[in-house]
């Protein structure tokens, strides 16, 4: 498969420069599950888009301290992008920023978190399991986040909840599958993270944060429900395919 992973993080920091960008961190998290496919990034606030949409199986859209509310021309741009590749049909993944960029690009609505900024490690419980899914009561995945999903767009489900979170994870069908946390982010730079942003947040928040580390992330079991959810995709699309061929 050859998938698309839109980057979205705008940190260039001097602590953003110590580690992979997030660009790295998504091919890796693919990779280890499927090093067979193709992983092609594209650096949205640089300016770098796909040409075609057509061009690839599937998207992933990733995280960044930018809100999917600024006014930004890389934004408005993503924001279309989700439209059009939504109504080609073609499977959508989201994380945190790409979470609530494709919720707000399909109709739904974001806005602050009802509590403080949410930090460390994140136990999202599932309640209605896609069929991708491993049949699991709750995950766990990095979470850095001040902002969510408030109002779902139309047709989605929620597939999991977290505490002050309703819609912590969302699919649409068999097109989107999202979550407002981060399975690209490793133990080890979830942990460089908090100590990053523990000393700019209230106290309550970093010691929180420093609490829920050693509970561990599942990012590579999240990211082996992501493939699946863009076989399932493929292989529908192609059922299709095959059964029009047939009927001519």
């Amino acid at each position: 498969m050859h998938i698309a992973v839109l980057a979205t993080n705008t940190d260039d920091s001097a602590f953003a420069a110590r580690h992979p960008r997030d660009v790295e961190k998504f091919r890796s998290l693919i990779h280890a599950v499927r090093p067979g496919w193709t992983v092609r990034a594209f650096d949205l606030p640089k300016g770098a888009f796909p040409a075609d949409i057509q061009g690839f199986d599937g998207f992933l859209i990733g995280g960044s301290p930018s809100s999917v509310h600024d006014d930004e021309a890389w934004i408005d741009r993503l924001l279309k992008l989700i439209r059009d590749a939504f109504a080609a049909g073609k499977p959508m993944a989201g994380a945190c920023f790409g979470h609530q960029a494709i919720a707000k690009a399909l109709g739904g609505t974001v806005g602050p978190n009802p509590g403080p900024f949410v930090l460390g490690i994140a136990e999202t419980e599932v309640i209605a399991p896609a069929p991708w899914m491993d049949p699991v009561d709750r995950f766990r995945l990095a979470a850095a986040h001040g902002e969510q999903v408030t109002v779902l767009p139309p047709g989605a489900e929620v597939i999991g909840r977290a505490p002050g979170c309703p819609a912590a994870c969302y699919r649409i069908g068999d097109r989107v599958f999202a979550t407002q946390y981060h399975p690209e982010m490793r133990p080890e730079f979830l942990a460089a993270l908090v100590e990053e942003f523990a000393p700019k947040l209230p106290e309550p928040v970093g010691r929180d944060a420093r609490a829920s580390l050693p509970r561990g992330t599942e990012g590579p079991r999240f990211a082996e429900w992501i493939a699946r959810f863009m076989e399932q995709t493929q292989a529908q699309d192609l059922s299709t395919k095959n059964l029009g061929q047939a009927l001519r």
